[in-house]
């Protein structure tokens, strides 16, 4: 049997609904795992937010977080950091913006936000990760895996045009929802993680199956050998991937259904 390396997304992928673990999915890749495949969880999520959920399935998995900008092995040993330029973070805090958009800085040691926005921790209300509010003026442009707005779809266009006039190629940019603008140094993605992370394993992206819904994810779709794009992804996502297969909603274990069908479980 040739080991493969099972990489999922978290939001609108490998979680429900209500942003937590089907009981089928945590069955389904401790099988996997036991015949030895490897799993690795690639989110935009935070390190230390996307922890609980590989405590939760109990299982020895890679952690790809921030979009790609951490690597983390399954005993918690930092492989990779890749941040942001000082100078383009300098420049990103103080991009003008409507007072209704959210300024986050992904930081390796947490989250912080310009102002209280307690609508946002429902996403991680099972996690218990959260953020620290800090003014802007005072926030720490070293260490900074991503830059995150959050808010109006229109007012992010124009963020992403600001941002792509300033620093351009020394910019990754993507979003992770409509109203999610996420910006990381250039040449960080979760497909460049995910290419470092199969070296690693020894392993080719014919090795590997990826899933995802959004366009955060679509260089770790487009280097997997399998790709399945979920059935609630962003419309834009499947046509951006060469040969993805389009499989189910993450709101009925989807990701599960499908590994099962495919390993015969």
């Amino acid at each position: 049997m040739t080991p493969r390396l099972i990489v999922s997304d978290l939001d609108g992928t490998l979680l429900g609904s209500d942003h937590t673990l089907h009981e089928s999915t945590i069955e389904v890749l401790r099988a996997l795992v036991k015949q030895g495949h490897h799993v690795a969880l690639a989110s935009g999520r935070h390190y230390h937010d996307m922890k609980v959920f590989r405590d939760q399935l109990d299982i020895p998995a890679h952690l790809i977080s921030t979009n790609g900008a951490y690597i983390h092995d399954p005993n918690d040993a930092l492989l990779a950091a890749n941040h942001l330029e000082p100078e383009y973070a300098k420049t990103l805090i103080g991009l003008p913006r409507p007072p209704q958009v959210r300024l986050n800085l992904y930081r390796e040691s947490g989250w912080h936000i310009d102002s209280e926005a307690p609508h946002l921790l429902s996403l991680h209300a099972s996690t218990g990760f959260g953020y620290e509010v800090v003014s802007p003026a005072q926030m720490d442009t070293n260490g900074v895996g991503k830059v995150l707005y959050l808010g109006d779809p229109k007012a992010l266009k124009q963020l992403e045009a600001q941002a792509q006039e300033a620093h351009g190629d020394g910019l990754h940019i993507t979003y992770s929802t409509i109203d999610s603008l996420e910006i990381m140094a250039g040449g960080v993605n979760k497909g460049v993680a995910l290419s470092s992370l199969l070296e690693r394993l020894g392993l080719t992206p014919a090795d590997c199956l990826a899933f995802g819904d959004n366009l955060n994810d679509t260089e770790m779709l487009d280097l997997a050998g399998e790709a399945q794009v979920m059935g609630n992804a962003h419309p834009a996502l499947f046509d951006r991937v060469t040969g993805a297969e389009r499989i189910g909603h993450h709101g009925e274990a989807a990701v599960a259904q499908w590994l099962k069908k495919r390993f015969g479980l």
